[in-house]
């Protein structure tokens, strides 16, 4: 069975994620989503909250599952025998960081990791983005799936 990750914190799921989470989908029989845990950051949702939302836009894939994971993301491979990690490049300035990532990965454990370039429509979204355009009473209805886009109006107490 072929499988790989793609991890994030998800805080919360954007249209990029989501176009890469999919395009992972139709290339491997299984796709974990990792919902990375930093407990140095404070997330705008609590790690269930950003779980249950991930699982609702996923669910028509059908071969993703999802859940949190706190500590190396080559551990988290070793432990569900993932081979390969899937990440989204916006810009140069990704492949920067992601390539020193990769290469930490392939040496620390042999997990490969596949850089999927994004869509060009979400070259620049990000979580901070959309968390900060929402902040501020910006539309970002376009930017997130229906579901992701109640919850951020809720919690930021703008419905």
């Amino acid at each position: 069975m072929r499988r790989a990750v793609c991890p994030g914190s998800f805080d919360p799921i954007t249209n990029g994620h989501l176009d890469i989470i999919a395009r992972a989908a139709k290339l491997y029989d299984v796709v974990h989503v990792a919902v990375m845990i930093n407990k140095s950051k404070k997330g705008l949702f609590e790690i269930d909250q950003r779980i249950d939302l991930i699982r609702q836009v996923t669910a028509e894939y059908g071969n993703v599952e999802v859940e949190s994971f706190h500590g190396l993301l080559v551990d988290f491979c070793k432990q569900r025998d993932i081979p390969a990690i899937v990440k989204g490049l916006r810009a140069v300035s990704d492949f920067d960081y992601e390539l020193q990532m990769a290469q930490m990965n392939i040496g620390l454990s042999g997990v490969e990791t596949l850089f999927v370039p994004t869509n060009p429509t979400y070259s620049f979204l990000s979580s901070s983005l959309v968390k900060e355009v929402a902040t501020w009473g910006g539309d970002v209805s376009h930017l997130v799936p229906p579901v992701v886009l109640q919850a951020l109006n809720q919690r930021l107490g703008q419905d």
